[in-house]
Order: C-alpha cells, then structure tokens, then sequence
C-alpha cells in the first residue's frame, strides 16, 4: 500500500471517530446535549420548595384554642386525649380570654373551640377579630380535596410515602397522618403550592396538603 494511501485511511478513521465523539455530546438533530443547567427534578420536590408566601389579608382557623401559662396556640388537625388537652399548632398573638364563654380551666391550661381571624406572617396569628365560639359559628364548609372517593394506593406504599415526608419536612409541617387511602399532610398555609408539588411527585389522589388556615379576604 502506498504511503499517500495509508495516510488518506488514516485521516478518515481519525475524522470516523471525531463525528462519533462529536455525536456523544449533541442530541439528535444536531441539539447540543443537556447540561448541568438544567432542571433538578429533586429541587422541586416537597421539602426542597419553600413554603408558600403567607397571604396578603386575612385568615380564618378553625379549631380547639389551647392557653398554657399565657402562650395560646390555634391547635392543628390532631389533639391528643389528655386532661388538659394537648397538641401543636400556630401560636397566637394578642389573644385573651376576657368576654370569651366556652372555655375550660385545669392547673395553668386553658381551652375551648373557637373560629379566629387574624394576619399570618408564616410563623405567628396576629387576632384581628374577636373569636367567635365554634358552637355559634357557621361556617362554609370547605371543599372536600379527596371528593368523597377513597384513595387507591396501598398501605404499605402510603406508610413509606408519609415516612420520607416526615424525614424531609420536619416542622414546616404541623403533622401527618393516614386516612381514607391518602397521606394527609397538615400545614398552617398551603396556596396550593405545595400541594402542586405533592401532586408533580407522587400523582394525584396519594398526598393531600391540607391548610390550616384559609385566606378570607
């Protein structure tokens, strides 16, 4: 073979393999490929997300107020069973007991069940309204999330699904729980925000955010 040939076959395999590499790194259609800029799936999930804004006006919470040694709380969805009662929930500023019926006293606590409005800054409620006695008010009901039909994933599923939330969550979230086949998530304030996210995550119908508080105005 001559030299002249030799070197013709050697510059073609070197151009054969320089495409190849080139073809590596592009998708197809000449596209270059994707690069570290882009979207991390695991930055949009629940617990990387921040919480949504606390809203502009006013709120309303429903629930057992619980008043220990001066520090009132709005109770979240689950209240243990104890005399007094006990539970986590959002602390309340500017809250008194003066005028209030439907309470209960036992040592330095003291309850009762109570609609209250009031300004969230995403940590706090700040009263903006006297309470209104749960056993006078008549609230719209809110919308059911899960429409009446019972959840269809499996319990063992549902089990670590609200296990790995608790994990990543921590206290920016009020609690957790299992019910009617969904995992049930309780914040103080969700937009729907987070539970676009829950929804992008695990489809919908598996987590329901559930929102402690409910923009009125």
């Amino acid at each position: 073979m001559s030299t002249l040939r030799r070197r013709l076959l050697l510059t073609s395999s070197a151009l054969a393999g320089l495409l190849l590499a080139t073809g590596c790194t592009s998708a197809p259609g000449g596209s270059p490929a994707p690069t570290s800029s882009a979207a991390d799936p695991a930055a949009e999930r629940l617990g990387a997300i921040a919480p949504a804004a606390p809203p502009e006006g006013r709120v309303l919470g429903v629930n057992m107020v619980i008043d220990v040694a001066g520090d009132a709380k709005l109770c979240d969805g689950q209240i243990m069973e104890s005399y007094p009662p006990q539970c986590d929930g959002i602390p309340l500023d500017d809250w008194t007991w003066e005028g209030l019926d439907g309470s209960e006293t036992s040592g330095d606590t003291r309850w009762g069940s109570y609609a209250v409005y009031g300004i969230y800054d995403g940590e706090r409620l700040a009263l903006t309204d006297e309470p209104i006695m749960m056993a006078l008010f008549d609230p719209i009901a809110p919308e059911d999330p899960t429409g009446g039909v019972e959840g269809k994933t499996s319990e063992a599923d549902l089990t670590r699904i609200q296990d790995d939330l608790a994990a990543r969550l921590g206290t920016d979230a009020l609690g957790f729980s299992i019910r009617e086949g969904y995992v049930w998530v309780d914040v103080a304030w969700d937009d729907g925000t987070w539970q676009q996210a829950a929804d992008k995550e695990f489809g919908d119908g598996v987590v329901i955010v559930a929102s402690q508080l409910r923009e009125v105005d």
